[in-house]
């Protein structure tokens, strides 16, 4: 069975829906035994053995990160077993092994270690600052190594790493682009000042820089005006709030969101903010400090749909939430992003399962998932949103999402976008 197809999708998303069906229809609803066979006994065939792949996750438990990386391990656990229980992939069981690496890049080739001493076929985390350590080590060992979002230079030259998220790079360039056309009249205003402020971590920079190379591209539309950086963990904003009081548009700390947003405001300063995934990761930490009016009108790029969104995937996503959480899935919507990367264990196990039918399930090993991810693409909603055809970014496709402070949450302001691959 692909799943990398619509029709595998919908036989997924069908199946799931069929569940509570299935359970009603073990007997004839009035408490009698369903009919029984005349026929002598039968021996139940003895099933097959299965081989089970082991996908480690280098997560965060306890550091910066947890709140939104501990609902997103509850996620791909859930889809996991969901897989397992459903024979998904015939002849395979996947099981999840967590290393907690406290968001502390010290801690991700021991982290690395750990895993494949545990039978890790695969490495996921979804810790940026676990990615570039861990590149050299995923080519060096051939072991293909999925992260939530890399930047290009983690991906190129090609080699074993894969982003099942989003390039900061494409992200920045992406969003600037449809800002110009769809928010900010530089033609009448003249060009938008824009700058950011984060914690000193790769990625961000690579988007600071990808933000400063469009606003020369275009130096009618955009005026970079700097990317000031503080070291993880920090809460307070002067300087960079002073730097930035003037701009049109900011690049907020992820986690450090409500704080910066907080200094900002009371600092006087007006920008619209933007964004990615991972801000929306911590609506919750918003919704718990009422600091929705500090973040309203806040434009994020996001390369999956929303909890208010209709489709294949979310509503698949929505599904499973219910099912296995019935009693916290209201609460797990409340904290924002976590439970929607549904989607990256989902890629991880269509990958898997598209290399069983390629090599045989007996056969499946790191090589066999990583030759199966390099043609992996993925139909959505009759758009192939998700492919690793050619490039080692998965995500083809971003929305824009805008937050509004009427309706404490996230609303879709565009189509999917295809994604800017250059100013």
């Amino acid at each position: 069975m692909r799943i990398s197809s619509t029709v595998g999708m919908l036989a997924l998303v069908v199946l799931l829906l069929a569940l509570p069906a299935l359970v009603a229809c073990g007997g004839n609803g009035d408490g009698e035994k369903s009919p029984t066979s005349t026929a002598g006994p039968t021996k139940e065939p003895t099933p097959a053995k299965k081989k089970t792949i082991t996908i480690g996750n280098l997560t965060d438990l306890t550091g910066v990160s947890s709140s939104a990386l501990i609902v997103m391990n509850t996620a791909m656990k859930d889809v996991i077993d969901y897989y397992d229980e459903n024979n998904l992939i015939p002849g395979i069981d996947v099981k999840v092994v967590e290393y907690d690496g406290n968001f502390d890049p010290a801690k991700a080739i021991p982290g690395w270690q750990w895993l494949r001493e545990r039978g890790a076929s695969l490495i996921f985390t979804a810790a940026p600052p676990n990615v570039p350590v861990l590149k050299t080590v995923a080519d060096n060992e051939k072991v293909p190594f999925f992260t939530a979002t890399a930047g290009m230079d983690v991906l190129t030259p090609p080699g074993y790493t894969f982003s099942l998220g989003t390039i900061p790079q494409w992200e920045a360039y992406t969003l600037m682009k449809w800002i110009a056309e769809n928010d900010w009249d530089y033609k009448t205003k003249g060009p938008a000042k824009i700058g950011g402020a984060a914690w000193e971590e790769p990625l961000i920079l690579a988007f600071f820089d990808a933000m400063k190379e469009y606003a020369q591209a275009y130096p009618d539309q955009f005026e970079f005006v700097g990317g000031y950086t503080a070291p993880l963990s920090t809460f307070a904003w002067g300087t960079q709030v002073e730097a930035l009081k003037n701009a049109d548009y900011v690049y907020p700390c992820t986690a450090g969101l409500v704080s910066f947003a907080r200094e900002y405001h009371a600092a006087g300063g007006k920008a619209k903010f933007i964004g990615d995934g991972p801000h929306a990761a911590f609506m919750g930490l918003v919704d718990d400090a009422r600091a929705w009016g500090n973040i309203d009108g806040m434009l994020l790029v996001m390369a999956t749909k929303w909890w208010n969104d209709e489709g294949e995937l979310i509503d698949f996503t929505k599904e499973l939430l219910y099912k296995n959480h019935p009693g916290s899935a209201d609460q797990i919507i409340r904290t924002g992003t976590g439970y929607l990367t549904t989607y990256l264990p989902f890629i991880l196990l269509a990958i898997i399962a598209d290399a069983a039918e390629t090599v045989g399930p007996e056969n499946v090993d790191s090589q066999a998932i990583s030759d199966a991810a390099e043609s992996f693409s993925l139909t959505v909603d009759d758009v192939e949103v998700y492919s690793f055809v050619g490039k080692r970014s998965v995500s083809s496709y971003y929305r824009i999402m805008e937050v509004r402070e009427d309706g404490k949450d996230l609303f879709s302001v565009s189509d999917w976008l295809p994604v800017v691959t250059e100013p």
